[in-house]
């Protein structure tokens, strides 16, 4: 599975007890007609991916649904989903994107009144 949109947060990497887990969370802000907020947790190892991501880039985000039972000291059980990320990419600029200068439309241009009647196709095939 996978998230894309562009970065609102990027979290700094927490320590939790003696085991050394390590945990560091990001959000992603879904462009759609109703966008999403989503977080995304990466735990471990995984937790260097995010340090060369800056707010604001468009992102691609491979994810785990994660889901936990817990039971309570009053013997309830409680339940727990995170999504957690395993691999993260910059989306590139689609064709036509921000790196182009923009295209004036068609009307916007003269035509051509320097045509010679005279000259036949000159094209060599």
């Amino acid at each position: 599975m996978e998230v894309q949109g562009r970065i609102k947060v990027i979290g700094e990497t927490q320590s939790f007890g003696s085991n050394g887990f390590r945990k560091r969370e990001i959000v992603v802000t879904t462009e759609e007609q109703y966008p999403q907020h989503i977080m995304v947790e990466f735990v471990q190892d995984k937790t260097d991916l995010l340090n060369s991501y800056k707010v604001g880039q468009q992102v691609k985000i491979n994810i785990n649904l994660r889901g936990r039972e817990w039971v309570n000291p009053q013997g309830e059980t409680k339940y727990f989903n995170s999504i957690q990320g395993w691999r993260i990419e910059v989306l590139q600029a689609q064709a036509g994107g921000d790196n182009l200068p923009p295209v004036p439309p068609a009307d916007a241009f003269e035509p051509a009144g320097d045509l010679n009647e005279d000259d036949h196709d000159d094209l060599p095939f």
